[in-house]
């Protein structure tokens, strides 16, 4: 293992931890300036940097910036008295692991030094390649299954049909197809069919002719037409309308149809690629899909798995959308803990991988350290987990009240629960309202231990700031409802918003 690099100005410093580390059989390296550590930066890089924040000529935040734009997965354990605390905060958004508050506790130091060295010894960098390529990710046998089906299909321009579940990725296996195959010089044109109102589907679709309507004053081009040479995506099929259905299987036949309002026929060269999340075997059964399209599209069914069926590519996925997350908020990538992702991988992700994405987006703006660790995860999806252990609990306990094979009180209840199966009483622990609250008094205790002032009101506009942010969030920005869900006026809720500078994420 490289050594542990030291930056202090202060020689005790440097000699307590240089003897702590030494004794818990960690290497370390000490440095008396910034400028001492980036020169040595050049020839050497170390497991992890425990710097300083004041220090003659460079600070511990310019060596903090400096060591970040060289080496971004390095981990860094800034030191800061109480009294650095905006100093400590600057840091820890550009990208410090944690700070360590003087003066500490050299058990605690050592602790924390470990956790840095775990973290950056497991921590890969993620590939800058994969970020910005719209391609899917999975390592699940299920998904090396659909890899194989678009690389069998690389060469064809055959109608395929996605099926999956919403949140799934259909778009993204569609955009996959296309690239690998010989229309990936052509455009890709896609088009939620169940999004657009039915009166203008017809319009986008096979676009219009000037007067064909009012407010049709100029001429349109549908998406058919926009598509031609390229692939077109047809997201949600099952939901279009029967007297479209009829227009599109004349496309799919001739590969020609007429603008609305228009009387020359128009050909198109388009692959057509399907997909839904219905079964339309059913919907054909109950009159509402035609028999005869239904077999058009059918030509070739690729089904994508749902996120539960390929659980161990949620650690791949969410380092993925974090690091992305990141990116755009222009911060350092946060790291979820072994402990995390557990939990994360036994959540079953009703909306699937578009609901992980959304996670990870709120984990990356509302954790409040780098490290992400379970009390850190939205409490939504622990409450969740808690009630499905709670139930898993019930129904496995099931027997020993029926005199199913249990006596009531003979016996540990992990003998009844499934093996695998989480302790429905830690995932509690971890999710019912004394969390936040033991949270909070940490919270308090420490700003009290700093001699903080006006706790109850900076504390009270936190406490404020999270309820109303997620009640906007939960009703997608709608003032009214979020307000009614709080159980405040309408306009409580945006004097509040005016009060603690929301505006902006109010929208």
């Amino acid at each position: 293992m490289k050594p542990i690099w030291i930056v202090d100005d202060d020689r005790s410093i440097r000699w307590v931890l240089e003897k702590a580390l030494t004794r818990a059989n960690l290497p370390c390296r000490s440095f008396a300036s910034a400028s001492e550590a980036l020169a040595a930066l050049d020839t050497d890089v170390p497991q992890a940097l425990v710097s300083d924040i004041r220090m003659p000529g460079a600070s511990g935040i310019e060596l903090l910036t400096e060591v970040k734009s060289r080496h971004p997965a390095l981990p860094v354990i800034v030191m800061t008295a109480y009294s650095d605390l905006e100093s400590a905060v600057s840091a820890f958004q550009g990208g410090a692991f944690e700070y360590l508050p003087k003066p500490f506790d050299v058990d605690a130091a050592v602790a924390l030094v470990r956790r840095a060295i775990e973290e950056s010894l497991r921590e890969d960098q993620v590939d800058e390649s994969v970020l910005g390529s719209p391609e899917i990710l999975g390592q699940a046998p299920a998904m090396q299954e659909v890899f194989r089906a678009i690389g069998r299909l690389s060469q064809s321009q055959v109608t395929v049909m996605i099926t999956g579940e919403s949140g799934s990725g259909k778009e993204l296996v569609a955009r996959a197809l296309h690239k690998h195959s010989p229309r990936a010089q052509g455009p890709f044109v896609a088009i939620n069919t169940a999004a657009i109102p039915r009166d203008l589907l017809e319009s986008e679709l096979f676009g219009h002719e000037r007067g064909a309507f009012t407010g049709a004053q100029n001429m349109r081009r549908g998406r058919f037409e926009q598509a031609d040479g390229g692939t077109l995506f047809l997201d949600e099929i099952g939901d279009m309308p029967s007297e479209l259905q009829t227009r599109l299987l004349r496309v799919l036949s001739d590969g020609t149809f007429y603008r609305v309002g228009g009387h020359s026929a128009v050909r198109a060269n388009v692959r057509v690629i399907a997909a839904t999340h219905q079964p339309l075997e059913e919907r054909v059964k109950q009159g509402l899909f035609r028999e005869d399209l239904f077999h058009r599209l059918n030509v070739i069914r690729l089904r994508l798995p749902a996120l539960r069926e390929r659980s161990e590519d949620i650690p791949l996925l969410a380092k993925h959308f974090l690091a992305r997350s990141a990116r755009d908020l222009g911060v350092e990538p946060k790291r979820l803990t072994p402990a995390s992702l557990d939990v994360l991988s036994r959540f079953r992700f009703p909306g699937n991988v578009r609901q992980l994405e959304n996670v990870c987006h709120w984990l990356a703006v509302m954790a409040p350290t780098q490290t992400i660790d379970v009390q850190d995860l939205p409490p939504e999806l622990l409450d969740s987990l808690s009630r499905d252990a709670s139930a898993n609990e019930s129904a496995a306990a099931e027997p020993a009240l029926s005199g199913g094979g249990y006596e009531r009180g003979s016996g540990s209840t992990d003998a009844a629960r499934p093996f695998g199966a989480a302790d429905p009483a830690s995932l509690r622990n971890t999710s019912d309202a004394g969390v936040w609250q033991n949270s909070l008094q940490t919270e308090v205790e420490r700003q009290l231990a700093r001699g903080d002032a006006d706790l109850m009101h900076n504390l009270t506009q936190q406490f404020e700031r999270v309820l109303i942010a997620s009640a906007l969030r939960a009703t997608r920005g709608r003032r009214i409802e979020a307000a009614s869900r709080l159980g405040i006026g309408r306009n409580t809720i945006t004097r509040k918003i005016q009060e603690l500078g929301m505006e902006d994420e109010a929208g």
